[in-house]
């Protein structure tokens, strides 16, 4: 579990440098769509590569898998399209401050229904609690 919980975190880490790194492309270049595409291009890549050694028979199994998980593709690309448009004008921590809060909302109902096969894990009231005290966390961090 610690080996999870410290992936997780370097993820995390990585979203806010993510944010700021497109975002500077997307100025650089002129154009915050053709930057988000090329992350996508290069994020492919690297995906087709990791899949291929990891497991490639995923690939094969493709077809019968229940179309409607593709729409996963939707949300990243509005994700990354509306980070590189925004955290400019908005700022990075703003921008990723109202992304996490998001986060912290969907999961817990993704949770609490056990949507898409999750683990169900009911909203208690000390969940809650907790999902609020994070929210609050995350907001004092944004205060100057």
């Amino acid at each position: 579990m610690t080996q999870y919980a410290i992936v997780m975190i370097l993820a995390g880490f990585g979203i806010p440098i993510l944010a700021a790194m497109n975002a500077q492309l997307g100025g650089w270049i002129g154009s915050p769509a053709a930057a988000a595409a090329v992350l996508f291009v290069v994020a492919f890549s690297v995906a087709v590569v990791v899949a291929l050694i990891v497991a490639p028979q995923g690939f094969a199994k493709l077809p019968t898998a229940p179309k409607h998980l593709f729409l996963a593709g939707v949300l990243i690309a509005f994700y990354l399209l509306s980070i590189t448009f925004i955290a400019p004008h908005f700022g990075i921590g703003n921008a990723v401050f109202f992304v996490l809060l998001g986060q912290l909302f969907s999961a817990a109902l993704v949770d609490h229904f056990g949507m898409f096969g999750a683990q169900v894990s009911p909203i208690s009231l000390t969940r809650a609690a907790g999902i609020a005290t994070m929210a609050i966390g995350v907001w004092l961090t944004q205060q100057a």
